[in-house]
């Protein structure tokens, strides 16, 4: 055992010990971190306009700060481009960390000196976590590859901007410097393609042994690696032991992984987003992710079909109930208040309380009132896949609400990389799973409201080449599952 990875047995132990506390008192983990949250922000050009002096409990909060989505903060943010100090947060933040989404466009999320720490330590204790339970420290020692964007910053501003992830490679220790892929250069590549084949030929020939990133965007990478060495990547990559993501849920993608892979891999499951890092998986042996509650970040949850209306009930973590499907809304240490994430979270427990991302508030179908959403079509195109040895590259869902003289229905848009065994096996599975999971699904199907679903085949590489022409190719990007109108759909070419 080489010294390096024996320095990380000793380390993930003294960081499990350390989150051992937190986890066994997450209601005052949580007290702890609103109150010093409510503290900071008192000072701040928000924090006055609501009063923050006068919050002594979350029931002052939820009576003084509505939840907010990005608009509602838009123009706090302007502010701060303009250079104006203490207005979200103490200070300035260190960055702004854009991301593509709302009627206004690109969205500024800031990023402070505490809020980037508790990004890059989550991001650490995630992997420390799985060293101290599996007691695998061996990958340490070989060459590590992170799939993100690129690194180039813009400072063209009074604050630095770019992507979070780019943000993050700021962030790598020294220690990992060495093992670190790809280089420096070829990260800072724009174009997606073009930055993918340069990381083959910087990578083909090493010793990968840790490879992180989106699912669709680190397959786009394995197969290419697979055609260029017609290898399996577990053969090309003999020490290859961990793969970490997350984004998107892993299980649609599972199986052509396993393909591509060769054999099955340790995974590790994140959940981080520009606006904080909330949650990874933090045991082999369990499903769903561990919730960060001593990260600096005040977590309220709403119930999703009370999210629209006037004033709905904010949950605080020692409220929440297993199997719920929640808004996730937070306060942090970056200066957001209240802020609508945009993300569905289930608990899955609540000792410890951990979660599965469901899918995403405004991400939906409800053209009939049947509230279908992510969460349940990717378990039913889990069960399908197993039923029929498919492999499927990428797929969303859509309404059909004016079929020529027939019932309305789901049309599910799929591109295969390897056919199912039985189509019709495949289609059935898909229609009894989402019956199974979804009542109101269920009730409109046998009150002839709608008919069953229809299945659409899309060209290969259709989705990579919608995700090019939306300019949304790589990095953080990933294809929109659902939605409750064909925006989508009608940009995809089918068979």
């Amino acid at each position: 055992m080489s010294l390096k990875s024996l320095a990380a047995k000793v380390f993930a132990s003294r960081i499990a010990k350390k989150d051992a506390k937190w986890i066994n008192s997450p209601v005052k983990a949580q007290q702890q971190t609103f109150q010093h949250l409510i503290a900071e922000g008192a000072t701040t050009k928000f924090g006055k306009d609501h009063n923050f002096g006068s919050i002594k409990s979350h029931d002052d909060f939820v009576s003084k700060v509505p939840i907010r989505d990005y608009e509602d903060v838009k123009s706090y943010v302007s502010l701060i481009k303009d250079g104006q100090k203490d207005v979200l947060w103490p200070g300035l933040p260190l960055y702004f960390a854009k991301t593509s989404g709302t009627t206004s466009g690109a969205k500024y999320i800031p990023i402070t000196e505490s809020s980037i720490k508790n990004q890059v330590n989550a991001s650490r204790n995630a992997i420390l976590n799985y060293i101290h339970e599996t007691g695998n420290s061996k990958f340490v020692d070989g060459k590590m590859i992170f799939l993100q964007g690129s690194p180039i910053l813009d400072t063209d501003g009074i604050i630095k901007t770019g992507r979070l992830s780019g943000i993050s490679a700021h962030y790598v220790p020294n220690y990992l410097q060495k093992n670190r892929l790809p280089s420096w250069e070829t990260n800072c590549i724009e174009d997606w393609e073009t930055k993918v084949d340069k990381i083959v030929e910087e990578t083909i020939n090493q010793d990968m042994t840790v490879i992180a990133g989106i699912p669709s965007w680190v397959q786009m990478y394995f197969e290419r690696l697979q055609n260029k060495s017609n290898k399996k990547i577990t053969t090309l990559f003999k020490n290859f032991q961990l793969f970490i993501y997350g984004g998107v849920n892993y299980e649609p993608y599972r199986s052509r992984f396993e393909e591509l892979m060769g054999k099955k891999v340790d995974s590790i499951e994140l959940f981080p987003a520009s606006e904080g890092f909330f949650a990874y998986q933090n045991s082999q042996k369990e499903k769903g992710m561990l919730l960060l509650l001593n990260s600096g970040i005040f977590y309220e949850f709403v119930k999703a079909e009370e999210f629209f209306d006037d004033k709905p009930k904010r949950y605080t973590i020692g409220e929440v109930e297993v199997g719920v499907n929640y808004a996730m809304v937070i306060s942090t240490n970056a200066g957001l208040w209240a802020y609508n994430l945009g993300d569905t979270v289930q608990f899955i427990s609540t000792n410890p309380y951990k979660i599965i991302v469901s899918g995403r508030i405004k991400h939906f179908i409800s053209a009939f009132g049947e509230h279908v959403i992510a969460k349940e079509v990717e378990q039913a195109m889990k069960e399908a896949i197993e039923a029929t040895n498919a492999i499927v590259s990428e797929f969303t869902v859509a309404p059909q609400t004016n079929p020529n003289g027939e019932l309305p229905y789901h049309e599910w848009f799929i591109e295969f990389e390897r056919e199912p065994d039985d189509l019709t096996l495949f289609l059935k599975t898909l229609e009894s799973s989402m019956k199974t999971q979804n009542s109101y699904y269920l009730d409109l199907i046998d009150g002839k409201v709608l008919q069953t679903l229809k299945i659409s085949k899309v060209v290969k590489n259709g989705f990579l080449e919608y995700m090019k022409s939306k300019g949304k190719l790589g990095g953080q990007n990933k294809v929109q599952r659902l939605a409750n109108d064909r925006s989508v759909v009608d940009k995809l070419s089918t068979v």
